[in-house]
């Protein structure tokens, strides 16, 4: 990641919407998912924890989780809510971890990194024999996205919104290409599909649901991972 992309999450961390309610119904959502590969026996790492709400989750298993945070702000804050877990500043490129892991947990990561491929062959160094990799990242075919192309709000699936641009996301993935990603760093796949059957912006979405209608979206996703808003996978090394 170079300087400018060290910038770029510097000014997300001062002006984070990853708080707004369909955020954080998405990433509880993914860590119910999650959940179901966890166990109170594992040592557990998250990459990119923002503001901690999958990290405050975690914790009901590994009490005192490392976690790899770039921003400065959002270390600060993790310090200060969770003071047993171990809080690396560093960029993934560059940080440096001597021990090894059960599970490793990247929500909604792989869009934001320059060199994916990079981050993936790297983490399979901290990973223990039988440990396992639980990812979570938008869904380009989403419904939403595809009424957008048939109304003309946006010419491809594969356009990034404000919001994507916001907070710096580099890719938007299809189910294959996520797959492709696991595939090409050699892992083998556990399980994957989606979650969160979305058919309006989030702000329309906001403006006028309930939570009850949001998390029932959240699970009904599942059903119909292809176009559901949010793509996950579990890999193995």
């Amino acid at each position: 990641m170079n300087k400018f992309s060290l910038n770029k999450l510097v000014e997300v961390s001062e002006n984070s919407l990853y708080m707004n309610k369909t955020n954080q119904a998405t990433i509880l959502y993914s860590f119910e998912i999650f959940s179901r590969y966890l166990n109170s026996e594992m040592k557990i790492l998250e990459l990119g924890p923002a503001e901690g709400l999958m990290t405050k989750e975690l914790i009901r298993f590994d009490s005192s989780l490392t976690v790899v945070e770039a921003a400065p702000h959002f270390c600060k804050k993790l310090r200060e809510k969770h003071k047993n877990i171990n809080v690396h500043q560093e960029l993934f490129e560059k940080v440096e971890l001597n021990e090894k892991y059960d599970a490793i947990v990247l929500g909604h990561v792989l869009e934001h990194v320059e060199e994916p491929q990079l981050i993936l062959q790297k983490i399979r160094n901290w990973l223990k024999p039988n440990g396992i990799v639980l990812c979570a990242v938008p869904n380009a075919r989403s419904i939403h996205r595809q009424v957008a192309v048939e109304m003309n709000l946006i010419s491809s699936i594969f356009d990034q919104s404000e919001k994507d641009i916001h907070h710096g996301h580099m890719r938007i993935y299809t189910p294959e290409t996520l797959l492709s990603e696991f595939l090409n760093a050699t892992y083998y796949i556990v399980s994957r599909g989606g979650y969160w059957l979305k058919p309006l912006s989030d702000r329309q979405i906001e403006e006028n649901w309930s939570d009850e209608m949001i998390n029932s979206f959240m699970k009904l996703g599942e059903q119909y991972p292809d176009i559901a808003g949010e793509l996950y996978l579990i890999a193995k090394k």
